[in-house]
């Protein structure tokens, strides 16, 4: 029998050559964590359907980013509840909501943390739609208007990074121009250029208490069908001046996710979403899969794939098992 040239295998053999050959390397901070807050003090309710996840209050979210940051995580992401909705989710650009008092804590107290904020009115109106409806029809251009404000009202609360996540044409631009005329040209947009509808937002609606009324987002969500016309999303969103470029989300959409690294030249995230999440920690309280093995692998999958950073319910969690 002749022997094979290759053998593969020799560079299994071991633990430590196993991680002297591996190609694909997670850390911290590749990490970005979101967090819920609500109004309120001392509040830290547990989300029944996101396990190790909580809304919070401001007070309680300061001590959750002194957390966060111990773990050598870099950033966070907001996400508001709101004490009222309306049609045109009047507190999203409400000095005194939730997520803008959470801004100006957090920079004050845990200053090195990158502030990020979702920018979107899905939680604040009270037909769950991310934009302003008449007749059912959600419109582009008022919604732009609104967006704007939200976002520029974050970065005068000191957000380093505002996300928009809505998927309006055109909205990267208007947020760009409507900061750059308020003197916040050093704010970054991280633009959710890629959002898919997807079945994998579930436990997060309930989170954020945001399930359209009535319809559903496929009239401004991207088709999960259709990869070509992520990449357009994307090179406009670019060319609008987005920072940083967003896949939604991540693990049914790894293939959208390489071919966008290998188009463009700017940071590229991948958001692991709520039912990714949710997903694991389910078959791992049934027994049937170890949760840990199987977030490592699926966050791995998500950084081989381009991810520059990983947006994350397992942030903190896959940190400590990291270190």
């Amino acid at each position: 029998m002749s022997y094979p040239t290759e053998q593969p295998r020799r560079l299994r053999r071991t633990p430590a050559i196993r991680r002297m050959t591996r190609e694909t390397r997670l850390s911290p901070d590749n990490f970005i964590m979101p967090l819920f807050v609500c109004p309120g003090k001392k509040i830290r309710n547990e989300i029944s359907s996101m396990p190790g996840n909580y809304h919070m209050s401001v007070d309680m979210a300061v001590e959750e980013c002194r957390k966060i940051e111990s773990k050598g995580i870099p950033a966070i992401i907001l996400f508001g509840l709101p004490e009222k909705k309306d049609e045109i989710g009047s507190e999203a650009t409400d000095p005194k909501s939730a997520v803008a008092c959470a801004v100006r804590e957090i920079k004050k107290e845990v200053p090195e943390i990158a502030v990020i904020t979702d920018v979107c009115l899905c939680e604040y109106t009270s037909h769950g739609h991310c934009g302003i409806v008449e007749n059912t029809k959600v419109l582009n251009e008022p919604t732009l208007k609104r967006l704007s404000e939200m976002a520029l009202l974050h970065a005068e609360c000191g957000a380093d990074i505002v996300a928009p996540s809505d998927m309006m044409d055109g909205r990267v631009g208007a947020i760009r121009t409507a900061l750059a005329a308020n003197s916040h040209d050093d704010v970054a947009i991280m633009s959710y250029a890629a959002k898919y509808s997807s079945a994998f937002y579930g436990p997060f609606r309930e989170a954020a208490d945001s399930a359209p009324e009535f319809g559903d987002r496929r009239t401004y969500q991207m088709d999960p069908a259709n990869a070509t016309e992520a990449l357009r999303e994307v090179r406009l969103d670019i060319e609008e001046g987005a920072d940083i470029v967003m896949v939604k989300p991540a693990l049914p959409y790894l293939d959208i996710l390489w071919r966008v690294k290998q188009m463009v030249d700017v940071p590229v995230a991948a958001y692991n979403v709520s039912g990714e999440f949710s997903m694991i920690k389910a078959a791992a309280q049934k027994g049937w899969i170890d949760e840990k093995m199987a977030m490592m692998e699926a966050l791995t999958s998500i950084k081989r794939a381009g991810a520059d950073m990983i947006l994350t319910y397992f942030a903190m969690e896959a940190a400590d098992l990291i270190k």
